[in-house]
């Protein structure tokens, strides 16, 4: 049943804490995680085409990992105009918000005869991780890949699990080809971030993995992190809405209900409210509401373990709460919406008014849906641009501004006891007057 708190219950320091602590991947998850990669990066291929078999029920040889062009062309030419339109309209829109970012080279002169800055190249080889199945999520693949080609990587792979038959969602395989992708593979799972962590026979390493998954994908990426760089470390979608009076119950059962559909029954929505009659309000709302969507199950799980509506002594104090929960999405429907979200410090995204519900996000507005969960957007921020560059810093020095600096590199060189720093700078002005 969804939970309430309210700040008049002696009880509510302790529910509330108990609602700000999420629990973190088990430790099972991470050990049976590690027993794959590992096999994965020792055998390759064989074990590749045995985890495909054993976990997507899928019969794979080693040619048939990648997608080929002939399989590429039927599967878009499946995909119906409508949802071509939308996937092109969310092309545009990421894309124009990622060039917005697009990093450029700089330097300045700090000092006489010294010039710094910075150097940007693209990253050479990536990947996106799609999730697939019941849920295919195909509005990931140009939240993610489509920055990448907006920064000029050269190489964007995308593997997204395969189907019984063999095949992908051919919505993915559409999205995949408008975003810029030169690869796509017919994998998933902890196996298919092994395989593009570690490389195979037939698959090549790349040097970042980006895009979200289950539990086990996100332990996979945890575990590889060092091998590869990621985007950040994500789980189980969740949303948190501050809400007055002056907001629509509907509108706010909507939006809980939203997340509560992804499909692992774990997604967290929570309300933050000033106004304790909008409470039972909401909860009609989402019991009505629940009623008339199709991905029952998996709103159930959510509705019995995962509502949350937490009545406040004010707005201000829902923002403090928001900022020690860290959201993935913060929606905020009060009266003066941008107000509430000046104190907002920790959040992945926020949704101002009662007009930006959370899936414009999720598909089309621009920003990446790929943000931090569990609390982590205290310390994590969503996938950019910027995040698909090398970035490499220049320093030059003439002879005098060096012979000017020289003391203190010499002063260091002592303190800390390497007497080859310090004659890496002495011998210039030495053997080299």
């Amino acid at each position: 049943m969804m939970k309430t708190i309210n700040y008049q219950q002696d009880c509510f320091a302790a529910e509330l804490e108990q609602l700000l602590r999420r629990t973190p991947v088990p430790a099972e998850i991470h050990d049976a995680v590690a027993t794959i990669l590992r096999d994965v990066e020792q055998r390759g291929d064989a074990a590749i085409c045995e985890y495909a078999a054993k976990f997507d029920k899928v019969d794979l040889s080693p040619d048939q990992f990648r997608l080929t062009a002939g399989e590429i062309e039927k599967a878009c030419g499946l995909v119906a105009a409508s949802t071509r339109d939308a996937i092109d309209l969310a092309y545009r829109n990421v894309t124009d918000f990622a060039g917005q970012r697009r990093l450029e080279d700089w330097s300045f002169a700090p000092r006489p005869g010294v010039s710094l800055g910075e150097r940007f190249r693209p990253l050479s080889r990536v990947a996106a991780y799609v999730p697939g199945g019941a849920a295919p999520l195909v509005s990931t693949v140009i939240h993610t890949i489509a920055m990448a080609g907006v920064a000029g990587v050269a190489e964007i792979a995308v593997t997204s699990p395969a189907t019984a038959d063999g095949t992908i969602n051919p919505a993915i395989v559409y999205a995949a080809i408008t975003a810029g992708a030169t690869e796509i593979y017919r994998l998933g799972g902890v196996y298919a971030i092994a395989a593009l962590a570690y490389g195979t026979e037939t698959v090549r390493p790349v040097e970042k993995i980006v895009g979200p998954g289950n539990a086990y994908v996100t332990a996979a990426k945890k575990q590889v992190y060092g091998t590869v760089a990621l985007d950040l470390v994500d789980g189980t979608s969740e949303v948190m809405i501050i809400a007055d009076q002056s907001a629509s119950p509907a509108f706010i059962a909507a939006d809980m209900l939203a997340q509560a559909e992804h499909g692992s029954g774990l997604e967290k929505a929570v309300l933050l409210t000033d106004f304790e009659p909008l409470l039972e309000k909401v909860v009609e709302e989402v019991r009505s509401q629940a009623e008339q969507l199709g991905r029952r199950e998996a709103v159930q799980a959510v509705l019995d373990n995962g509502i949350y509506l937490v009545c406040l002594e004010s707005i201000e104090q829902a923002v403090d709460v928001a900022n020690r929960y860290a959201p993935e999405h913060l929606e905020i429907m009060t009266e003066a919406p941008r107000d509430t979200a000046a104190g907002i410090v920790a959040a992945g995204a926020v949704f101002l008014g009662p007009w930006t519900p959370e899936p414009v996000g999720d598909f089309v507005a621009g920003p990446s849906h790929v943000l931090p969960t569990g609390g982590t957007a205290r310390f994590f921020s969503g996938l950019t641009v910027d995040q698909f560059y090398r970035r490499t810093s220049i320093v030059e020095y003439d002879r005098d501004a060096l012979a000017a600096e020289a003391d203190a590199v010499a002063e260091f060189a002592r303190v800390e006891e390497l007497d080859a720093h310090g004659r890496s700078v002495a011998i210039r002005f030495t053997d080299n007057p």
